[in-house]
C-alpha cells in the first residue's frame, strides 16, 4: 500500500515537471516573435506579414549558394525556424537570379518585393536592412585611409560613396569618409562583413529600426509637392479645430440673443 510520505513525494514531482513544462512552451511562445533587429533573405515581407506566410520549410537556405541564411532555433530570438542572416558572418551576396526568394513557396519571400512600378524583379531593389556608421570607431573618421566598405560595396559610388574632407591635423590632406546613401543601400551586409576594425563600425538594421521619421508638420521648402502638402493641410482643419469652431459658433449665437 502505498504511504503517505510517497504520494507526498509524486504529487511534489509532478508539480515540478508540469511547471518545468509550462516554463518551456512559455519560452518557446516568447521564441515565436522575432527580435527587431532581425534581417530577412531579400524579398521579406514585412514584419507580422512575412511571419504569417513563412511555413518554415527551409527552402530558401538550401537555395543559398553562399550558405548565407540560417533557420531560427530556441534562444537565437529571430522567430524559430525562420530565415535570417548575420553579416559580419556571412553577408547577402546578391546573386542577381535571387534563388533564395524565388524558391519560396509561400510568397514569404516575395519577388514583387524586388521589383518597381510593375518592372522585373532586381536584387539592387532589395531592402533587407540599411547600414549605419558609427563615426567614433570608424578608422576612416579619424583620417587613417581605409575605404575597404567602400570598394567591397556591391553598388560602389552609389549605396557607398566617399566624401572629401580637408585634415585639420595637417591641412594638406583629405579624409576620405564613408557615406550611405539609405535610397540605395540593400542592406546586404557586405560592408559589415568586411569591415575592419574589431567590432564592425559600419552595422546594417532593419531599415525601420535604423530611419527617423519626420512627422507632416515639417516641409522642405524647396519641395514643391512639401509646400502643397501644407496647404492641403491647412485647407483641412482637423476635428479639434472643427469642434473649437462650432463652440465659438453656439456661443455667438447666444449673445445674439441675449442682444435681443
Amino acid at each position: 500500500m502505498t504511504s503517505r510520505r510517497e504520494v507526498i513525494g509524486k504529487l511534489i514531482k509532478g508539480t515540478a515537471v508540469a511547471g518545468s513544462g509550462g516554463l518551456l512552451w512559455g519560452a518557446v511562445g516568447a521564441e515565436a516573435l522575432p527580435d527587431e533587429t532581425t534581417l530577412r533573405p531579400p524579398g521579406a515581407q514585412e514584419g507580422e506579414a512575412f511571419m504569417k506566410a513563412c511555413i518554415k520549410c527551409g527552402q530558401c537556405l538550401e537555395a543559398c549558394p553562399y550558405d548565407t541564411l540560417k533557420l531560427a532555433t530556441p534562444g537565437d530570438k529571430m522567430g524559430i525556424g525562420t530565415p535570417y542572416f548575420e553579416p559580419r558572418d556571412i553577408p547577402c551576396y546578391m546573386c542577381t537570379n535571387y534563388p533564395c526568394t524565388e524558391v519560396c513557396p509561400t510568397g514569404a519571400l516575395d519577388l514583387l518585393q524586388l521589383s518597381r512600378e510593375g518592372g522585373e524583379p532586381d536584387i539592387k531593389h532589395a531592402q533587407m536592412g540599411l547600414a549605419l556608421i558609427h563615426r567614433e570607431s570608424c578608422i576612416a573618421f579619424w583620417g587613417i585611409q581605409c575605404d575597404v566598405c567602400y570598394r567591397a560595396c556591391p553598388l560602389m559610388d552609389v549605396a557607398i560613396s566617399l566624401e572629401p574632407e580637408t585634415n585639420i591635423q595637417t591641412g594638406r590632406h583629405a579624409n576620405l569618409k564613408p557615406l550611405v546613401n539609405s535610397d540605395a543601400c540593400t542592406g546586404c551586409g557586405i560592408c559589415e562583413h568586411v569591415c575592419v576594425v574589431e567590432k564592425a563600425a559600419i552595422k546594417v538594421l532593419p531599415r525601420d529600426l535604423a530611419m527617423g521619421e519626420f512627422g507632416n508638420h515639417y516641409i522642405r521648402s524647396w519641395e514643391a509637392g512639401d509646400e502643397q502638402r501644407i496647404k492641403d493641410i491647412q485647407e483641412k482643419p482637423d476635428k479639434a479645430d472643427e469642434d473649437l469652431n462650432s463652440a465659438l459658433d453656439y456661443l455667438n449665437d447666444d449673445n445674439d440673443l441675449f442682444e435681443k
